[in-house]
């Protein structure tokens, strides 16, 4: 994959006014879209969710990079963090990271939520469908699952049924 051109920063003053709810999920496409202070004032009033690619895509235009090299303080701001498992690899120790919940998402193989330390597995089964967009459907519908009450396992079974059915149309 190749990076063309870098979205715009997001500053804590550009994040306008949103309507009442509990749950914000942030997809920056690389480190420098949502920094610290953005992500900082953001959960102010919510419980962040954020994938995990707005953490380890290096901000530069050319092939994809990941590194380890991000702001580790924005952890503290953030309430599920969805990693992929290549993004997993990258940020190394997943319970060292001090994050509520962390998903960690594998494809066909399934998915692990970690919370408290404790890792519980989520499997999954492989589908002919384009799995663009599955990290992210998986992400929404996990959020609407915590929302609606599930614990983090069940809510992300949940996701896992909700990105199948996507994957099988």
């Amino acid at each position: 994959m190749n990076i063309e051109a870098l979205g715009d920063a997001w500053s804590a003053a550009d994040v306008p006014e949103l309507p009442s709810g509990r749950w914000l999920h942030v997809a920056p496409l690389a480190r420098h879209e949502f920094p610290l202070e953005t992500i900082a004032a953001l959960a102010r009033r919510r419980r962040v969710s954020l994938d995990g690619q707005g953490l380890v895509r290096v901000p530069e235009v050319g092939p994809l990079r990941f590194d380890d090299n991000f702001d580790r303080d924005i952890l503290r701001h953030i309430w599920v963090l969805k990693l992929a498992e290549e993004e997993a690899d990258v940020v190394g120790d997943v319970p060292a990271l001090g994050v509520r919940e962390v998903l960690v998402t594998r494809g066909s193989r399934g998915s692990t939520v970690w919370v408290g330390g404790r890792a519980e597995e989520i499997p999954a089964r492989a589908l002919p469908g384009d799995p663009t967009g599955a990290g992210d459907a998986f992400s929404v519908s996990y959020i609407v699952a915590r929302n609606a009450g599930f614990a983090p396992a069940g809510a992300a079974r949940r996701a896992t049924a909700v990105v199948a059915s996507l994957l099988a149309q």
